[in-house]
């Protein structure tokens, strides 16, 4: 399956590096969130901070331009990203933090936000990776 999503969405206008590059800000403002904006729920405080991390380190050991440690594919990448963005949306209403405005409305912008940036992001193609791993 991470092949087919892959397949689909390796010719949008989004360079790897730019997506690989706005998941870290968006890992860093989950993180710093609840604090910048005062969530009062702690629910949504732990979802955010926990989220965040996870964000990091996904990104940091994916095979983009900007992993780390590029263990992960591109191609579970770019399904896992597709599944974060659902999540994202889903957070406030699995944790019941919907009446608290700002964090629902980060959780739902940043999932609504993830999915249009991956349906656009230019993931490697399955030959562009071997090429790289193959000259390293």
């Amino acid at each position: 399956m991470a092949a087919n999503a892959l397949d689909m969405l390796h010719q949008g206008p989004v360079p790897a590096f730019v997506h690989g590059v706005i998941e870290y800000a968006a890992g860093v403002l989950l993180i710093v969130a609840p604090f910048a904006f005062a969530f009062e729920d702690s629910s949504a405080t732990a979802a955010s901070v926990v989220v965040g991390l996870v964000l990091l380190a996904f990104t940091a050991t994916s095979k983009l331009p900007t992993g780390l440690v590029r263990g992960i594919s591109a191609g579970v990448h770019a399904t896992v990203d597709l599944v974060v963005a659902a999540l994202l949306v889903a957070i406030p209403f699995i944790f019941g933090f919907t009446d608290e405005g700002a964090p629902t409305a980060l959780f739902i912008g940043l999932g609504v936000a993830h999915l249009l940036i991956t349906i656009a992001t230019r993931f490697p193609e399955r030959s562009d990776i071997d090429d790289r791993t193959a000259a390293a």
